[in-house]
């Protein structure tokens, strides 16, 4: 994180909160109930997590590329 008052300080959370207004409430103005509105938003977190291809990591999904680049731990004697 940057220091406090620079333009960079909160540049991740801007990111993430605006990817997930495009991705999920763009066209809800209103959810049925809180309980709708948190399953949809934990479903997208996940999804983003996990599956969603990155730039960042080749358009890989996160899981696939720590498979790809972390292998397997071998034991040490």
């Amino acid at each position: 994180m940057a220091a406090v008052g620079t333009s960079a300080d909160n540049a991740l959370a801007e990111s993430f909160n605006a990817t997930l207004k495009r991705e999920v409430l763009q066209n809800w103005k209103c959810f049925d109930s809180l309980l709708h509105a948190r399953r949809d938003v934990f479903a997208w977190c996940v999804r983003y997590n996990r599956k969603r291809r990155h730039s960042w990591c080749d358009y890989l999904s996160p899981l696939e590329f720590e498979n790809r680049t972390c292998g397997k731990l071998t034991l040490t004697a």
